[in-house]
């Protein structure tokens, strides 16, 4: 049974909220489409939509960024597609994504927030928001960011140190075949909550397990296509089980966060910060003392921006580290390579950060693990914050917009082999490191992700430490052709279930 005859039979048991929701739809769009048009110019091309149902049944609600690219090959860089009755401006390709992002920054640089990330956060933290709130909370987080380390010798040891348990969880498994999932997202996630509350937590602490776990279920929920489809239609369709499930997960996670934040108020010292929830109830407390009005140092922005942090710290980071393995084991030759840098340039000894700039090899092998696991193919969407005309078409304030990184990622006037694994992306002829333009995995302008720096350097370290220590190879009786490369359907890109042998060299 398809998608929409799930979606169809399910509505069949609901006729009555159906039935009242379809004639608001109705009104709307019959208002909407007799309106005169305030357009100043004109809008960007698109395939023909249909009523209510927008370009509904051309998409792959599953991996709709595979639709919108083959629509760019007939549309070109810019065009529209409907969501349902939500008009949609997709950018395509390097230069296309750039100008705007970059070119046009102040005016492509608002977030569009669906109706399920509404839900999550209602407007606060700093993923899903906008206006003068986002900008003080992307400052406070950046701020402290670094003060606790990214980028710096403080976060280079608190990963090292989490490099040495995630190594002693792969050892215990002795050879044998296993899921490399979890280990993963707990040292991932360690290095973010050491940041955000002091401390790290232990692999086998029940809360710090379901935390991770809830995080991980949201993310690739919010990417289904029950939820797609309830952004389109969020009246009709807010009943959906995944919906349910989301804010289940959500109110479990709030409570956790609401209590650690207890413990840490509680044993605040205002002279020793230990994390970034420290730092928040400190400023808080000032201007709560200030009698400032209109804080933006509020309840909701502290738990909503430690769960944005906590979320996009664990699950990018550790799905990019899944991907390079399982790499690795389906690319043996490039693997050869990787531990021949290595033994060549550390030896034995611990790598540290400042042993990428002699580890050229590596250094490309990274770029190309997140070049081609190409994690979070449409971005998060972003909205206009005023009219403009971009590239000869006027675009309403307002309007959704999709900057298509897979597009960028894999531009064939920018990649020499974009779809291929191929390290020498990032290698010039005498086998230096370059960089390129059209490495866009963080994406740019003002929403680029924040944590950047503390990405790279978790990348670099978990990366080299695992190498050194072991040999990955696919499970017994598993050809290296045979593993597989598509990933499972979610908000992120993450590989679809897999297993690996860690073998001690």
């Amino acid at each position: 049974m398809s998608l929409l005859d799930n979606v169809v039979v399910s509505l069949l048991s609901h006729p009555t909220a159906v039935l009242e929701s379809i004639v608001v739809l109705l009104v709307i769009f019959i208002v909407f489409r007799s309106l005169p048009s305030t357009d100043l110019g004109k809008g960007p091309p698109g395939p023909r939509s249909l009523p209510l149902l927008g370009n509904l049944l051309q998409l792959d609600l599953k991996r709709p960024y595979n639709t919108l690219c083959e629509l760019s090959k007939t549309y070109g860089s810019v065009f529209t597609v409907y969501f349902g009755t939500n008009k949609v401006v997709v950018l395509a390709g390097y230069k296309t994504v750039k100008e705007a992002l970059v070119g046009h920054a102040e005016e492509f640089g608002d977030r569009d927030i669906s109706p399920i990330f509404y839900e999550i956060n209602q407007g606060h933290g700093i993923l899903f928001a906008n206006g003068d709130s986002w900008k003080e909370m992307r400052r406070f987080a950046l701020t402290t960011l670094r003060d606790f380390g990214m980028g710096k010798r403080l976060a280079e040891e608190k990963i090292l140190e989490e490099c040495r348990h995630l190594n002693q969880i792969f050892e215990e498994h002795k050879g044998r075949p296993f899921d490399t999932s979890r280990p993963m997202n707990h040292a991932t996630s360690n290095i973010i909550s050491s940041i955000v509350y002091g401390s790290r937590f232990e692999y086998s602490d029940p809360r710090f397990i379901n935390m991770v776990t809830r995080a991980n279920e949201n993310i690739r929920d919010v990417g289904s296509a029950q939820i797609q489809l309830f952004n389109m239609f969020p009246r009709l369709l807010s009943w959906i089980k995944t919906r349910k499930n989301v804010l289940k997960n959500l109110e479990t996670s709030v409570a956790d966060v609401k209590d650690l934040i207890k413990h840490l108020k509680e044993t605040l010292n205002p002279d020793l910060c230990r994390g970034l929830v420290d730092c928040f109830l400190i400023r808080k407390q000032k201007e709560d003392d200030s009698c400032v009005k209109d804080t933006h140092y509020n309840e909701n922005n502290m738990i909503s921006t430690v769960t944005n942090l906590f979320g996009a710290g664990t699950d990018t980071t550790a799905a990019t580290l899944r991907w390079g393995l399982l790499l690795m084991a389906k690319y043996p030759h490039i693997q050869d390579l990787v531990h021949e840098e290595l033994n060549r340039v550390v030896g034995g000894r611990p790598v540290r950060v400042e042993d990428r700039k002699n580890m050229p090899y590596i250094d490309a092998v990274i770029h190309e693990i997140q070049r081609l696991a190409n994690i979070v193919p449409m971005a998060i969407p972003h909205k206009t914050s005023r009219d403009v005309t971009f590239q000869g078409y006027f675009i309403k304030k307002g309007t959704t917009v999709l900057p298509l990184l897979t597009s960028v990622l894999n531009d064939e006037s920018e990649w020499e082999t974009p779809h291929t694994f191929n390290p020498s992306h990032f290698l010039d002829k005498d086998g230096k490191f370059v960089r390129r333009d059209a490495f866009m995995a963080f994406s740019a302008g003002r929403r680029v992700c924040l944590g950047e720096g503390l990405a790279k350097m978790e990348l670099f370290l978990f990366f080299t430490s695992l190498l050194q220590r072991f040999r990955f190879t696919p499970a017994p009786g598993v050809r290296e052709d045979d593993l597989d490369l598509t990933p499972a359907v979610g908000f992120t890109l993450t590989p679809s279930f897999h297993e690996l042998c860690a073998v001690c060299r």
